[in-house]
């Protein structure tokens, strides 16, 4: 009964949340509190509650503080030397925006962390996205495949608790499949350049053959007359007796939808920042403290040097209030959701369905078939019920028709978690993703969830070809 609620409600998610039939947030707190009730767990209904909201809450935290920090710093215009190199480099060619992306998530992701990668790209990043019109789809997916793939290094979490969970080294899980990460990482590469020229197409079909130009430069081109660099078309024929106009650029903030100028950040503001959010990364890599507490910190250290007054101060609260609220509800939602399933018995239980329904005639391709179904059940499983809960019996089921456990756990870090998790609504980082690409969930999980399929499925095919995995 409580498996085949589990099911049931995760089911009903991804179909009401796809379809964009409830919002997000409302799926991921009220399924799960009708599933308790219609399971007779509602006496306990609190305290799971509780026991969800209270692990997130660290993320939650992170996450507020972390885009009100990197919010300051777009603001500052600490990102816009990176931003013009891009476009420089790109020559406002969508598909080289792509592949750049790809790039730059791939280096930042080194650091193990799903959260702090989706921080630090989309920050970056997102401006020049809406400086070109690019879809923001092409952002969270293109990042989500990068930092996927990246998952697998060791000090990542899902081979962590592979190796956990196996009592195995690294020599055991990740060594032998580096080869096929290294395919993994080729085929990124590959999907950023497909899913880039796409999204140039599509471009230029928006801006037609005469906007040419636009593209070429990754500024916008008004759907007005052409003018020369010097003198603007006027609004009007001049009549008789009309004032001659002196052809001269608009000053900041004249006229109606005048763009307003930001005076330019001193330099040395400029270098406080990047030695701050450059400290600020490497504390996060190393640890020091606590990720929450190095945000706290930094957006606390950051804010009256950049904003000395309270208006400032206030001012930035405000305008980026509303990205904060957004993103951190729908990491205490995930909570709830994580919650209600674990304190229910319900993952526990879909573990055991799961194994259970495998035939003794697949015995002998079992590490196979752990590795193509890992990435799809990462939206079932959460990583701790997933390596912690199905890996362990999966293990010893192949133990028993003669294969090594350890193929076992280097088939789950193929998919599962890896490059699943920035799809899966049980692991906070997605809502990360999603929340600050300004993107639905539903919508991110059908523009990339083949392209992440076909990461796992040629590392998977790498890793048999290379002796990782044996058929």
């Amino acid at each position: 009964m409580p498996a085949a609620l589990g099911f049931a409600t995760i089911a009903l998610f991804l179909l009401l949340t796809m379809t964009k039939r409830v919002s997000v947030l409302v799926a991921l707190v009220v399924l799960p509190v009708l599933a308790a009730l219609a399971g007779g767990s509602g006496g306990e209904l609190g305290e799971m509650v509780l026991d969800g909201l209270s692990k997130v809450a660290p993320t939650g935290i992170m996450i507020a503080f972390a885009v009100l920090y990197f919010s300051l710093m777009v603001d500052a215009g600490l990102f816009d030397p990176l931003i013009r190199g891009l476009l420089r480099l790109a020559k406002g060619d969508p598909l080289r925006v792509t592949v750049a992306t790809a790039v730059l998530t791939l280096c930042v992701a080194l650091d193990g962390d799903g959260a702090s990668t989706f921080l630090i790209t989309v920050s970056a990043l997102l401006p020049v996205y809406r400086k070109l019109g690019m879809s923001p789809l092409v952002l969270s997916g293109v990042v989500c495949l990068g930092a996927g793939v990246m998952n697998m290094i060791p000090w990542g979490g899902p081979t962590v608790r592979a190796m956990a969970a196996l009592k195995l080294e690294s020599s055991d899980v990740f060594t032998p499949v580096l080869p096929a990460m290294g395919f993994g990482i080729a085929w990124v590469l590959v999907a950023s350049w497909l899913i880039g020229r796409r999204e140039r197409r599509r471009l230029g079909a928006l801006t037609g053959p005469g906007d040419e130009a636009a593209t070429a430069t990754g500024e916008p081109v008004p759907a007005t007359a052409p003018r020369s660099d010097d003198e603007p078309v006027p609004a009007r024929p001049p009549a008789p007796g009309d004032e001659p106009v002196p052809a001269r650029p608009p000053a900041p903030g004249e006229g109606p939808g005048a763009v307003r100028v930001a005076a330019p950040t001193p330099r040395r503001l400029t270098l406080f920042n990047l030695l701050l959010t450059v400290v600020l990364v490497v504390a996060l890599i190393l640890e020091v403290m606590p990720l929450p507490v190095l945000f706290v910190l930094g957006f606390a250290v950051a804010l009256p040097v950049n904003h000395p007054t309270w208006e400032q101060q206030q001012a930035l609260l405000d305008r980026h209030a509303k990205n904060v609220v957004l993103v951190t509800i729908m990491i205490f939602a995930a909570g709830v959701f994580t919650g209600v399933l674990t304190g229910t018995g319900m993952i526990d239980d879909m573990a055991e369905a799961l194994v259970s329904v495998i035939p003794d005639s697949l015995g002998g391709h079992l590490p196979v078939l752990v590795a193509v179904t890992g990435m799809p059940l990462s939206l079932v499983f959460t990583p701790d019920a997933y390596y912690f809960g199905v890996l362990p019996v999966l293990a010893e089921t192949s133990h028993g028709f003669g294969t090594d456990p350890a193929e076992v756990a280097r088939a789950a870090v193929l998919g599962q978690m890896t490059t699943g998790f920035p799809l899966s609504p049980l692991t906070a980082a997605t809502f990360i993703l999603v929340g600050m690409s300004g993107v639905q969930l539903g919508e991110h999980q059908r523009f990339i969830f083949r392209w992440a399929f076909a990461t796992t499925l040629v590392m998977t095919a790498a890793a048999v070809l290379t002796g990782a995995l044996s058929l």
